[in-house]
């Protein structure tokens, strides 16, 4: 199932793909020491299709009128440095957009599996046009990896899997936007400090306010960078003079390798290695927080690929998506790179795959357990209210199955004599529902 991205650095896109899901994705500042970093739980970083109506939070209206918030912001931002024409220009005719803050408070009920989204995210259309991409721009590519130690399949999928490789941008004045969440969004300080960067954007001259649209949560571009992320990543690589991560798909490949550069990327180490797990397994290693080298799992039994070889010392994590009833996965620091783009397990796991398969790789040989169902928003709180009322302490009832929530069920699971993979399902609930 899918479970919203747990915080951290890459809490961007206003904390929107973290509590929400709602967001195809988009990239933060990377932290210093990205791969010593517990993998988050599996989660979707963008249902398609909602399954049922989005549950809206309770609205707080701001204390004060939009023009009197704007007129305080605009002091600040000349303060700060911003000139008043390049205010003023960006901010001629801005309302608050409805839209936004409905998208900011929307909660969607449902999910879609994993294998669902993975069928999406990597489908043959896909594979196709990130194919010919590949050879259409391998002169760029080329000059890319020599200069960032970026592997160009990798980078692609991104691309493909940010913005259908420039297709589906966003149509939403990002200054708007963004406006709009300072002033009445859920997390207002973090919009507040994206606006002051995406005017310093417009300052720098690389877009014009007109142009520069993007998501309702202000992800910009082919590469879906909110603004701090375009201020310190984005790359002028066509040498035109401006970073231009919407018209030029050359500065927008080079900041997402600079990105993933500065994430801890390792050129030519593969992100995710899928692999067979023994009969009698202990699926408790199957924890974010447990890594080993490669050589102690296979020492535990789990078998790689013949092409996997010369990794025994890489540091990797055991990765279940599906739980212990689909296939596993040893991921390693490329996996974590990649999610510091987009802090999910499914969108780091689809990056990976779609990669591999532009090369003919990344076929899955394991099965996913299509008879199970996610578990709906709300009952993933059930789930975690009765476990805190069984005395397992899986932390706040918020529907996201983080780690302690993880921790919990393990517990519950071995109580159970179940395999202890974390992994919450329909008949876990119902075995609580039962005061088993």
């Amino acid at each position: 199932m899918f479970d919203a991205p747990a915080p951290g650095p890459m809490f961007r896109c206003l904390a929107v793909a973290s509590a929400l899901s709602l967001l195809s994705s988009c990239a933060d500042t990377p932290a210093q020491k990205a791969a010593s970093a517990p993998l988050p739980q599996v989660s979707q970083p963008a249902p398609k299709v909602p399954v049922a109506p989005a549950q809206a939070a309770p609205a707080v209206m701001p204390a004060i009128s939009f023009s009197a918030w704007r007129d305080d912001f605009r002091r600040e931002a000349l303060a700060s440095g911003i000139d008043a024409a390049t205010f003023d220009r960006a901010f001629a005719g801005i309302t608050p957009d409805p839209s936004v803050i409905n998208a900011d408070r929307s909660q969607p009920e449902f999910t879609r599996p994993v294998w669902e989204y993975l069928e999406g995210a990597i489908s043959p259309y896909r594979v196709r046009k990130g194919q010919a991409l590949l050879a259409e721009h391998t002169a760029t590519l080329d000059a890319i990896e020599q200069r960032f130690s970026v592997d160009r399949e990798p980078l692609v999928a991104i691309w493909g899997m940010e913005s259908s490789f420039g297709q589906f941008m966003g149509d939403k004045s990002v200054i708007r936007s963004l406006a709009t969440l300072a002033y009445e969004g859920r997390r207002p300080a973090f919009a507040h400090a994206q606006l002051l960067a995406a005017l310093q954007i417009l300052q720098h001259g690389d877009i014009q306010p007109g142009s520069m649209l993007g998501s309702w949560a202000g992800a910009m571009g082919q590469t879906q960078f909110i603004p701090t992320t375009y201020n310190s990543h984005a790359v002028d690589f066509d040498g035109d003079g401006r970073r231009d991560i919407w018209n030029s798909s050359a500065d927008a490949l080079a900041s997402a390798a600079h990105y993933l550069q500065a994430s801890g990327w390792r050129k030519g180490q593969p992100a995710a290695l899928q692999v067979q797990l023994p009969q009698g397994f202990d699926y408790a290693h199957a924890d974010g927080d447990i890594r080993k080298p490669v050589s102690q799992w296979q020492a535990l039994g789990v078998q790689l690929g013949p092409q996997d070889n010369g990794l025994a010392g890489e540091p990797a994590s055991l990765l279940l998506p599906a739980g212990h009833r689909g296939p596993a996965f040893l991921v390693l620091d490329n996996f974590r790179a990649i999610l510091k783009y987009n802090n999910s397990s499914s969108y780091a796991l689809a990056v990976s795959l779609l990669g591999e398969r532009f090369d003919e790789r990344g076929q899955l040989t394991g099965s996913w357990p299509r008879d199970e169902r996610p578990l709906s928003r709300s009952e993933r709180v059930e789930l975690q209210e009765s476990l805190a009322a069984a005395g397992y302490n899986p932390g706040a009832a918020d529907g996201i199955i983080g780690a302690n929530t993880r921790k919990a069920i393990r517990v519950y699971q071995q109580r159970l004599g179940w395999p202890a993979d974390g992994y919450p399902t329909l008949e876990l609930l119902r075995q609580l529902r039962g005061g088993r």
